[in-house]
């Protein structure tokens, strides 16, 4: 009966040496799921998306919204082109689980301007500047981003590392594969882009960030009407910055973690004009 007592005492030892071994091969998966969230100590990436009826815009809010989700302490300021707030975009942002700020501001015409989103991101910014002047941490970045555009996860990495403007390449804009600053001992010297090379800054709308306090240091920086498609970003800019002070990322302005990408417009069929004209889906949200 000894034997058989010391038999079972080295049983539930080695049982519990077992259960040891299993929750600390295990400790970095809970660790995963119940370590407070570091972002607190992030600044806070504000993404300024102007977006407009079409077929395909909730298709590419989705896409859209999904990447955002992975990114930490990220507000998404989405500014609809209209005159009033459509239930596709709430009902999409009420289930993305994202931070977010629903605006709306129709498009004003004007005769000798091609530019689209002024009035959407300058709505945007009257938000932004009202919301950080409330705000008791102020840390932020500022991003304008359109709805069909590509992000990689690493162009929000990049621009927390922002003092004042930062920059990098865009790829599949302007006619070229990428459209880049060109970097000299760590400064921005040129660019390379042969749409327009002239601009002042002469770079995509997703090719720069900018700091949100600078928003509050300089009140009247905004986009204007009177200047045409492709100069906005050089509009925007010239507020905050120089060439010689822009400050190249990712890698040196060598790496491409963002694509001006553009949906294509779908072609659909004319119900009207099919032999066998198909069940109607006027009550479908596609």
């Amino acid at each position: 009966m000894h034997f058989v007592n010391i038999k079972k005492q080295y049983l539930a030892f080695g049982m519990l040496v077992f259960v040891v071994l299993f929750l600390f091969n295990s400790k970095p998966a809970f660790q995963c799921q119940f370590n407070p969230e570091v972002s607190s100590f992030l600044p806070t990436i504000y993404g300024i998306t102007p977006t407009y009826a079409r077929l395909a815009q909730k298709a590419d809010l989705t896409r859209l919204s999904q990447t955002l989700m992975l990114v930490k302490n990220f507000h998404w300021i989405v500014i609809e082109d209209s005159p009033s707030k459509t239930k596709l975009v709430e009902n999409l942002l009420k289930e993305s689980t994202l931070k977010y700020t629903h605006l709306n501001v129709k498009t004003t015409k004007a005769k000798h301007s091609t530019a689209s989103g002024v009035e959407q991101r300058n709505v945007a910014l009257d938000w932004l500047r009202g919301h950080l002047e409330k705000a008791e941490d102020k840390r932020g970045v500022v991003y304008f981003m359109d709805d069909d555009n590509t992000y990689s996860l690493k162009v929000f990495d990049e621009m927390r590392k922002i003092q004042k403007v930062g920059v990098w390449p865009v790829g599949i804009v302007g006619g070229m594969r990428v459209e880049m600053p060109l970097v000299t001992d760590g400064k921005v010297s040129g660019y390379n882009a042969v749409w327009k090379p002239f601009r002042p800054f002469p770079i995509d709308m997703a090719g720069f960030a900018i700091n949100a306090t600078l928003f509050l240091d300089f009140p009247n920086a905004k986009f204007s009407r009177k200047v045409q498609s492709g100069f906005q970003e050089s509009e925007i800019l010239k507020y905050f910055t120089k060439r010689e002070e822009l400050e190249p990322l990712a890698d040196n302005c060598t790496k491409v973690y963002v694509w001006h990408t553009r949906t294509q417009k779908p072609a659909i069929i004319n119900p009207k004009k099919l032999k066998h004209p198909p069940i109607p889906d006027d009550h479908i949200e596609v």
